[in-house]
């Protein structure tokens, strides 16, 4: 099932003041919706404990039904409001990780309607790092359900701009926090087996949460379009631009030799071919006739990371009939850029 939007003339972006934040956080209690910055893109937060609020996210985003929420709270002492039978390995995830950019799938406490974990007996649970998410959820006092807050399935926003070139219409105040300082979203860890397991790879890396607990296991199935789904961000299309995306995988002289050739033949071809590289690929592609949104320098990971979905949505405004990407390994957090690139090319991915 996929809600449809109804319109609103009345969105309202407000810089992220003190007096701001009150007026977001008396929305949200009400039952309104408010889209705000976190540490990893901006969200669409609604109140989780009420049914009717939630449904609403569902309606303005165009999300389907079996694609799950997460929610935000202020601290891990809110947790008993929204998750049951915690087991102990939580405490050591949130005294490392949060606030932060890690979410975590739990057991759903009976106040968190169902349809927030799209009919699950699970839910997922994030405490942001954002100050403005902090001082948001502070004033709010209820947990808060928050996707990334665009159309379903596009590229997420990592500024106000972004959110309101989707959603302009449909929701009722987007809080101006800036650009967000991650840039892809946080990891969801699924704690309710023996063994915790990575669901969506994001700004806490595998290698960290290997550290903290040893044994991490990686899903490996993939998502099945209609079913509810276990956490958001898992479906093969995701994260996607207009244009048609493609990623090459493979090692780096191969790959540029291979975005070079493609690019050749596209342009032969009448197309208009977009590039979505890190620096260093971007300035020997200079002269190919492509357009081009350089990511960052290769070395800088987290840059590139930061830097993806507005350089992704810029080169889609460009109007290519092609956009052609690199991965860039799967060490840190390049293995969630990987995953999100892989997403966005809906199985586009030619591995050399």
């Amino acid at each position: 099932m996929r809600y449809t939007a109804s319109m609103n003339p009345h969105t309202r972006t407000r810089a992220a003041t003190p007096e701001a934040i009150a007026d977001a956080a008396a929305l949200l209690r009400a039952g309104r919706l408010v889209a705000f910055p976190t540490e990893t893109v901006y969200g669409l937060g609604a109140n989780a404990l009420d049914a009717e609020a939630a449904r609403s996210i569902f309606v303005a985003k165009g999300r389907p039904a079996e694609d799950p929420l997460i929610v935000h709270l202020a601290s891990s002492a809110e947790l008993p409001q929204v998750a049951v039978a915690v087991p102990p390995v939580v405490e050591v995830l949130a005294n490392a990780c949060w606030p932060g950019p890690l979410t975590l799938v739990l057991r759903r406490a009976a106040a968190v309607p169902a349809l927030v974990s799209a009919g699950r007996d699970t839910v997922a649970v994030r405490v942001p790092a954002h100050p403005v998410a902090q001082a948001l959820l502070a004033a709010a006092g209820v947990p808060v359900a928050a996707p990334s807050a665009n159309r379903f399935g596009h590229t997420s926003p990592t500024t106000a701009a972004h959110v309101l070139a989707d959603l302009d219409g449909r929701i009722d105040m987007v809080l101006d926090g800036g650009p967000t300082s991650i840039g892809v979203e946080s990891t969801v860890l699924d704690v309710t087996g023996p063994v915790p397991t990575l669901l969506r790879p994001g700004g806490v890396s595998l290698e960290a949460l290997q550290a903290l607990l040893g044994e991490v296991r990686v899903a490996q199935r993939a998502a099945v379009e209609g079913e509810a789904q276990i956490s958001p961000g898992l479906l093969e299309r995701h994260y996607a631009p207009e244009s048609e995306l493609w990623l090459v995988v493979g090692g780096e002289a191969r790959c540029r030799m291979w975005l070079l050739e493609q690019t050749q033949l596209a342009l032969a071809a009448g197309k208009r071919v977009g590039l979505l590289l890190p620096n260093e690929d971007a300035a020997l592609l200079y002269d190919s006739g492509a357009l081009i949104e350089a990511l960052g320098p290769k070395h800088d990971l987290a840059a590139i990371a930061r830097n993806l979905y507005a350089a992704l949505r810029a080169l889609d405004a460009r109007q290519p009939d092609v956009i052609f990407a690199r991965d860039m390994g799967e060490a840190g957090i390049a293995r969630a850029i990987r995953d999100r690139l892989t997403r966005a090319a809906s199985g586009r991915v030619v591995r050399l």
